[in-house]
């Protein structure tokens, strides 16, 4: 069972990660892989043999190795897995397909040296054959298994494929479907995320440390991080690794990691950086699993940093080794099982349930600290620097089945797989609630955009979507990430959004109502038997609607009964408690009397509290394990936290969506019938509009009635034909924005208006030296009493398509209403996105205005996104406008511009 890390491409290599967490490269043949070959075959034990040849077979010749390093691509393709680099290269399985004339099917084999069967190196060569059968359109793999090789009929079985077996002269002929791949996709994230938490938890369950570059010197990077493993008491052996010393803090040191006479699991490097490679080597000869490696002076270190970066990656994925880093802060697991501090942090938190991992160790140390400040608990912590291996996708993956760690913290720098990223992400988060803060909102992205959903698509718009859609709750400081962190890890989330504020003072429960009706929530009156309750002990001066303002002279017992009262209004889904102390009331009374309260509750209302005092001298509101009041020191950030756990609540209630099915739309004919008739020539080449329409219709996306033409008479006479009143466009590959240059005229009710107009267009672009850039004219029906709405998507570098929707017109140009969402789109991202815009109400028939037919633009959206997905070689396309008319009346498009960013392979 194994993830590839994909190149996405069938002539690269690829990384493999095994069952075990166990790094593995595959990659095509090639033709020095003789001797290699040579060796697997002929050392493969009898049986081995048997099952591959299918006879009693001793020795593997020349030619027979040649058919195999001479294999090419579409037709013959042929990968091997490997260990080790250079002249320490090993091969350690292999395997084939031999495509048919038709390329609709291809036989394929496998040897996986006896050492390394049931491993999962098998399905890791499957999957990367299946992924080149794709790309080349191969339908169908063929197979002959003998029935005793039982773990080749099991490698079928189990790959999610259909597959149908018929025995015959001693041997079973397999057939595996390739186009349906559902199941497959299913099995491959199930085997993914075993790989991916076997990989994590070698570095959280090691069983023993080295530490490259213990210090004597207490104060340095290396002495601390070994101090912290031994004042933690890590429940295992740590060797320090000095040559220059014979013991470190009292334990016997070693000169190199060969010199340990005992295993290791995990080896912690803080070496200068020159030095990180041959202690690499050292540790790969050793049988090291798993590489912490702090060092600094790799990626983020200018081009020769960049080049030693991935000599290490080679290097490590060469040994099998994973790795955490380099530029990292380390690792630590609160398991009193484990003991883990392997970071130099001056702090240890106190043990808890969240999970924190981060791509910036500096701002590591940071998190340590404030979470130990506030006292709030740590499970792990994973600092991944620059993540050559490990990456968040691992972490949350090995977070999301891990029974200590409910509530998971990132702070994130950049995304490595955005789309491995969003799938892994929306599942874990269905289960716990993942909180992050995205550093960088840089805007300059935009600047180069020549469409307006390129502009508009800012480069932070790429992360909200992301979050957005994998119900990752986006933060924008660290303030705010402990502060949501703390009242998701010991509350339950609201039900709905309806607040009741209790408070001793105005002010603040002012500032409170309206910083939760700012942020989507509610602060409704209490109902009348609430009321009615309060109203028998509270002061007549009490304010008892919402907020419920005891007055500075509230005493405990005021807090004790009103609390009570309010837990069981069932108007209200939670609670913000606000304490300003007085000389009469002492904040210690009102801590003990809210834990009373909530010592017998059982219900499900979230409390927070606002004792406004300083940092650090709020009293103790714990009520038991994972039950704690968080204290915020500013009613707002009470109000910001919950309003937070409201809308993730609100998240996991939503149905997850899917994928929408048009039988009308056969992509690969589709395909076939564009390119054969528009070949792209070079990147950055607009089509012609009718052919732009073309690929709209041939997704079921109606355009109005368009005609080309190349004079004006032959543009009188379209119109005509078409039907007046029409519009008239230039036809251009070159210019974009027709507006800008006279070349569009509306509204012509009559053949001589529409010569008049062309003539005038043509004289016009004459003038500006642009007639070159023109062929023709297009005319096109005028579409009535409808709205105008803006389709669009742009390639963004990180996120890949992002799309947009919005309001046309002065909506879009002037108050930039729009909604994006990263592809693909289900039906639930489509109603997300329109109810994101402020203008939504003009579509639902806003004061007395007609209903326009929203269910039909939202089909228009589904079917946009599948021609996004079938045709990656589209840079940008924008509908401006799509006009959608009356209820049931369905949408047209008026205007599509599609660029091409590369001729498809």
């Amino acid at each position: 069972m194994i993830f590839i890390e994909k190149s996405g491409r069938p002539d690269q290599p690829d990384e493999a990660i095994l069952r075990n967490g166990q790094a593995l490269r595959i990659r095509p043949v090639e033709p020095d892989d003789s001797v290699n070959l040579k060796r697997l075959f002929n050392r493969m034990s009898p049986l081995t043999s048997y099952y591959r040849w299918q006879y009693a077979k001793h020795h593997t010749g020349d030619e027979e190795i040649a058919r195999f390093t001479a294999a090419k691509l579409p037709e013959n393709c042929v990968y091997v897995a490997t260990q080790g680099e250079g002249r320490q290269e090993r091969i350690l399985a292999v395997a084939s397909y031999d495509a048919t004339s038709d390329m609709k099917s291809a036989e394929v084999t496998f040897v996986v040296g006896t050492s390394y069967q049931t491993r999962g190196v098998g399905t890791a060569l499957l999957e990367k054959l299946v992924e080149t059968a794709a790309h080349y359109r191969i339908k169908r793999f063929v197979a002959l298994v003998l029935p005793e090789n039982t773990r080749m009929l099991a490698l079928f079985d189990q790959s999610g494929f259909k597959t149908t077996k018929k025995f015959s002269d001693g041997v079973y002929h397999i057939s595996i479907n390739l186009e349906q791949q559902e199941e497959f996709a299913k099995r491959q994230a199930a085997r993914e995320h075993i790989a991916r938490t076997a990989g994590v938890g070698t570095f959280l369950y090691p069983h023993s440390i080295a530490v490259v570059g213990a210090s004597r010197n207490a104060e340095s990077v290396g002495g601390a991080l070994f101090h912290n493993l031994l004042s933690t008491n890590f429940n295992g052996p740590v060797f320090p690794i000095n040559p220059n010393t014979t013991s470190v803090a009292g334990v016997l040191s070693y000169p190199t990691v060969l010199d340990v006479p005992s295993d290791i699991d995990l080896a912690v490097i803080v070496v200068p950086a020159d030095k990180v490679l041959a202690v690499v080597d050292q540790c790969g000869k050793k049988g090291v699993r798993g590489l912490v490696i702090i060092s600094v002076g790799f990626g983020e270190a200018g081009p020769e940093g960049k080049k030693r970066e991935r000599l290490l990656k080679a290097k490590t994925l060469a040994y099998g080794m994973r790795v955490i880093g380099p530029n990292c802060l380390g690792v630590l697991n609160s398991d009193p099982d484990v003991r883990l501090n392997a970071t130099f942090s001056p702090v240890t938190p106190p043990a808890g349930n969240l999970s924190i991992g981060t791509q910036s160790g500096a701002l590591g140390l940071a998190l340590l600290d404030y979470a130990n400040n506030i006292n709030l608990g740590i499970a792990d912590f994973v600092s991944i620097g620059n993540r050559v291996d490990i990456s968040n996708n691992d972490l949350l993956e090995y977070w999301e089945d891990d029974d200590k760690t409910d509530v998971i913290l990132l702070y994130v720098e950049s995304f490595g797989n955005p789309y491995s990223f969003t799938r892994i992400a929306r599942r874990v988060s269905r289960k716990k609630p993942i909180i992050a803060v995205k550093a960088g909102r840089s805007e300059a992205g935009a600047r180069a955009a020549s469409s307006h959903t390129g502009a508009l698509a800012a480069a932070d718009v790429g992360s909200d979507a992301l979050f957005r859609q994998a119900g990752v709750i986006r933060v924008n400081t660290i303030d705010e990430m402990f502060g949501v962190s703390a009242a998701l890890a010991n509350q339950p989330v609201p039900k709905g959004p309806n607040v009741g504020i209790l408070t001793n003072a105005g002010g603040p429960g002012v500032l409170v109502a309206d910083a939760c009706e700012g942020l989507g929530l509610k602060v409704p009156k209490l109902s009348p038997q609430a009321q009615k309750r309060l109203k028998a002990f509270l002061p007549a001066e009490a304010a008892l609607s919402n907020p419920v303002d005891m007055m500075a002279s509230a005493t405990a017992a005021y807090y004790k009964q009103t609390l009570a009262a309010m837990l069981e209004d069932p108007d209200l889904d939670a609670i913000i408690l606000i304490y300003i102390p007085p000389l009469v009331t002492r904040p210690e009374d009102v801590a003990k009397a809210i834990k009373e309260v909530l010592k017998d509750y059982a219900g499900d209302k979230p409390v927070l509290a606002n004792f406004m005092m300083s940092a650090g001298s709020t009293p103790d509101l714990q009520i038991g394990p994972k039950r704690y009041v968080p204290s915020y020191v500013f009613p707002e950030s009470a109000a910001q936290a919950l309003a937070h756990t409201y809308n993730y609540s609100q998240y996991r209630q939503e149905p997850e969506g899917a994928l929408p099915d048009f039988p009308d739309i056969i992509a690969n004919h589709i395909r076939y019938k564009f390119f054969r008739s528009n070949p792209i020539s070079e990147a950055g080449a607009w089509l012609l509009p009718e052919v732009a329409a073309g690929l709209l219709e041939a997704y079921g996306i109606s355009m109005v009635p368009t005609r080309v033409a190349e004079s004006a008479a032959a543009a009188a006479k379209s119109a005509s034909e078409i039907g007046f009143p029409v519009a008239l466009k230039i036809r251009s590959e070159t210019i974009v924005h027709k507006t800008d240059v006279g070349g569009i005229a509306l509204g012509l009710t009559s053949e001589t208006k529409v010569k008049a107009a062309y003539g005038k267009m043509m004289r016009r672009l004459k003038q500006a030296d642009l007639l070159d850039h023109v062929d023709g004219v297009i005319v096109q029906a005028m579409i009535e009493d409808a709205q105008e709405v803006i389709v669009g998507m742009s390639q963004n570098p990180v996120f890949g398509p992002l799309l947009m929707v919005g309001l046309g017109g002065v909506h879009v140009e002037l108050q930039k209403d729009v909604a994006f969402s990263l592809q693909p789109l289900t039906d639930v991202d489509v109603d997300w996105m329109l109810n994101q815009l402020k203008g939504l109400p003009i579509l639902q028939g806003w004061r007395g205005a007609a209903v326009r037919d929203v269910p039909a633009l939202k089909e228009v959206l589904l079917r946009f996104s599948m021609l996004i997905e079938d045709f990656p070689e589209i840079a940008e396309i924008e509908i401006n406008p799509l006009m959608v008319g009356n209820k049931d009346r369905g949408c047209r498009a008026v205007d599509v511009r599609v660029k091409m960013q590369a001729t498809p392979i």
